[in-house]
């Protein structure tokens, strides 16, 4: 049992035993119970890192009773039992002092065993994708799968980076919220396309990657059993990011085009059902996830689309985080969810990467955009998940950003990309294999159906029992040499079916290696019917 502060009412603090600290939805319960006075709205706990209960009460983490229409965080960050919360009459927990004893599921000698969340888990794409490349013939493969870049940053930011490792500071520990100067350039570029000036001490927070910001959003925000919203396809990587806090995830397909397997297609034509959207809402809902530009459709949400997933989540008081990580590169009309209306504002945490933006994945660094009172907590589980980013690579960043319209970089990057889509999707139409043209990002989704696999080809066990797709990733790597990404890796086994004639690929490589692709695609005339 723990001693919990409850609150204060005329100086007294009043407090209660509990086995645990409570989600917040109880603690609103507890103090109904308790009947504190009406007028003390405030429930106190102490926090992970709180003083002793000698100090004023003021420095506590104060955790007010919030009206339904604010998002809350979770409570990991706003309270931790501490050891000076552990009643004399308690067993401590582990770690202060107790004594160390087998877990009851565990024998001495036996096999370790993983978590749950990481045990059980079938092979990924990725892996199977690497041991079909490394197993070809056709080598060196041509790899169009995982969506890294072909070629370096431009100079002035690569140079940028070789002048960071110069400089002390860069070398050292950066601010846990990212570097004063990355925060600057990030809300100065935004700052125009949001109507107003953001402030980069309390609207912007740096992560290492968009994914890790992505997690450190669901950290701070999700509790065991909330929900969230995503569409189908998604990004893996959502998945368990979503469950790693307890969150479950409700999805919601984007619908393909009806002739896609006989046409080609906008990525415009892959829909929203709007009663399934609201159907899927219910009061366990917290958050919903969009991705626009979308991967891997290339999907860019319409403003109509967007402002009516707003409503949506105004109505229901639900925290939008919005996936823009290829925000840079759109070939049609791009609109932020956040830049709609202060009320959407209010709810919505963008995401960012300077991966995608600058040609450098492997940097790992990402931004989050967003109101105080929801980056202040997507900050505070930053700090807890990998304290702070890389410092150099902000650096860098940061000149990126200072110097990208002065360089034309961003209209140079767009124009590029563009044309390395329309070059390579030449070889579709050359071979009578539909494709849904991207309204943005580098993948483009091709129909396979018309290839026919012969029936006795030997597949491996981990591929043969799983969708048609990665079949055809497998077979495609194996006769031709191009490596492609099997989208059902993107769905739920319930809407796999979705995606089972379709392959995704990257056009982030050089110019040489699209041609060097197309040739090799050219010997799929013979398995087309």
């Amino acid at each position: 049992m723990y001693w919990v502060e409850l609150g204060k009412y005329s100086g007294v603090l009043a407090y209660t035993r509990a086995a645990v600290i409570p989600a917040v939805d109880a603690i609103s319960k507890l103090h109904a119970r308790i009947n504190l006075c009406a007028k003390e709205s405030a429930l106190r706990f102490v926090s992970h890192c709180a003083l002793p209960t000698s100090r004023p009460l003021d420095r506590y983490i104060n955790l007010h009773v919030q009206p339904s229409m604010r998002p809350r965080p979770a409570v990991r960050l706003l309270a931790r039992p501490w050891q000076h919360l552990v009643d004399k009459h308690s067993t401590p927990p582990s770690g202060f002092g107790a004594q160390r004893y087998l877990h009851p599921t565990m024998e001495r000698g036996a096999k370790i065993q993983p978590a749950r969340r990481v045990a059980g888990k079938r092979q990924d794409v990725w892996t199977i994708v690497n041991e079909a490349a490394a197993a070809s013939p056709k080598q060196p493969i041509v790899n169009m799968g995982q969506g890294f870049f072909g070629y370096n940053p431009p100079p002035f930011i690569i140079n940028a980076a070789k002048q960071a490792l110069d400089k002390v500071d860069c070398n050292q520990y950066s601010p846990t919220k990212g570097r004063p100067r990355l925060k600057k350039a990030i809300a100065d570029a935004y700052s125009p396309l949001w109507g107003r000036k953001l402030n980069p001490d309390t609207e912007v927070t740096i992560t290492t990657g968009a994914n890790e910001g992505m997690l450190s959003a669901f950290m701070g925000f999700i509790e065991e059993g909330d929900e969230v919203i995503i569409f189908e396809p998604f990004f893996d990587q959502y998945i368990s990011n979503i469950e790693m806090p307890g969150g479950k995830i409700v999805y919601v397909p984007l619908h393909p085009p009806p002739k896609g397997a006989t046409e080609n297609t906008s990525a415009a034509e892959w829909t929203i059902d709007f009663q399934e959207l609201e159907a899927a809402i219910t009061n366990r809902t917290k958050m919903i996830v969009i991705n626009t530009p979308h991967n891997p459709i290339g999907k860019v949400f319409s403003r109509d689309e967007l402002l009516k997933i707003a409503d949506l989540c105004i109505k229901n008081n639900i925290i939008i985080l919005s996936d823009e990580v290829y925000d840079r590169l759109y070939y049609v009309p791009f609109t932020r969810i956040a830049t709609l209306s202060p009320e959407i504002e209010r709810l919505t945490l963008t995401v960012g990467s300077a991966g995608k933006n600058f040609y450098a994945t492997g940097w790992r660094v990402g931004w989050l955009i967003g109101p105080p009172e929801l980056i202040t907590y997507v900050a505070g589980a930053h700090t807890r998940i990998c304290y702070t980013t890389v410092s150099p690579l902000q650096e860098a960043a940061a000149v990126g950003f200072e110097q990208a319209d002065a360089e034309n970089f961003w209209e140079t990057a767009k124009k590029e990309m563009k044309a390395k889509m329309d070059s390579f999707n030449e070889i579709w139409k050359e071979l009578d294999l539909p494709f849904s043209d991207p309204e943005g990002g580098y993948f483009v989704l091709v129909n396979m159906k018309k290839v026919k696999v012969p029936a006795d080809y030997p597949f491996p066990d981990h591929v043969k029992d799983r969708p048609r797709d990665f079949k055809l990733s497998w077979f495609l790597i194996q006769e031709v040499g191009v490596a492609a990404i099997p989208p059902t890796e993107f769905y739920t086994d319930e809407n796999a079916h979705i995606g089972e004639d379709w392959l995704r690929f990257a056009v982030c490589k050089e110019d040489d290696v699209l041609e060097r692709a197309k040739e090799r695609l050219r010997d799929l005339k013979r398995y087309i019917e």
